[in-house]
C-alpha cells in the first residue's frame, strides 16, 4: 500500500556528511565526542545530581568509552546524534547535548542534554539546545524536536523555555529513576516557530 506522504527527511540525511562541529557563537562548540573525553564523562556522572534525573551509572571509564563508540556508530546508523558541549577556548567538557529517537521519516526527534557540575548555573545547557534545535530545524530540516524531563526538575524546565521550547502538557508516570515513577513534562519546538 503506498503512503500518501512523503518522508520528511529521506534515509541518509546524517549519515552522508561527517558529523558537524557547531558553534554557539558565545564561547561553546558543540564537537563530536573522541574517546579522550571517557574520563571527563567518567567524572561527571559520579554527581549525584546526575543520579537523581538520569537512569544510567558509569561505574568506569572503561564503560563510558563504551557508551562514547556507541554514540560514534549512531551517527552512521542515524538513531541518535551525540555532542560534546565544551569550551571552545580550553576543549574542557561541559556538558552533553543530543538528538534521540530520530525518526527522519517523520521528521522528529527528542532533544536531550546534561551539564558538569563545575558548568550549571552559566547558561550551558540552554546555549547548547538552542544551537543544535536551529541546526537541527533549519539547517538539516527536522520539522520537530521534542524535549522532555522529569516536571520535578525545575531547572530543565527553564531551560527548555530559554532555549524556544513551548511546554505542550505533561506525561503521567511516565519515566521510571531510581526513586520511582516520574511525571515528564513534554515541551516542543516546530520549524519555523
Amino acid at each position: 500500500m503506498p503512503f500518501l506522504t512523503r518522508p520528511t527527511l529521506p534515509a541518509g540525511t546524517l549519515s552522508r556528511i561527517p558529523q558537524p562541529v557547531l558553534p554557539t557563537g558565545d564561547g561553546l562548540v558543540l564537537r563530536p565526542w573522541r574517546p579522550g573525553d571517557a574520563p571527563a564523562v567518567h567524572a561527571a556522572f559520579q554527581d549525584p545530581l546526575m543520579h537523581q534525573w538520569y537512569v544510567r551509572a558509569a561505574d568506569s571509564e572503561e564503560e563510558v568509552a563504551g557508551w562514547i563508540e556507541e554514540w560514534l556508530g549512531a551517527w552512521r546508523e542515524e538513531r541518535t546524534a551525540q555532542w560534546a558541549v565544551a569550551d571552545a577556548d580550553t576543549d574542557v567538557l561541559l556538558g552533553r547535548v543530543a538528538l534521540r529517537e530520530i525518526v527522519l521519516g517523520d521528521g522528529v526527534a527528542e532533544v536531550a542534554y546534561w551539564t558538569t557540575a563545575a558548568s550549571r548555573g552559566r547558561g550551558v545547557a540552554a546555549r547548547a539546545t538552542t544551537t543544535l534545535s536551529r541546526w537541527a530545524l533549519d539547517d538539516i530540516g527536522f520539522h520537530r524536536l521534542e524535549l522532555l524531563h522529569a516536571t520535578a526538575n525545575e531547572a530543565s524546565c527553564r531551560v527548555a523555555a530559554k532555549s524556544g521550547f513551548s511546554l505542550e502538557g505533561t506525561k503521567r508516570s511516565a519515566v521510571l529513576h531510581a526513586d520511582g515513577w516520574h511525571d515528564m513534562h513534554l515541551h516542543a519546538r516546530v520549524r519555523g516557530d
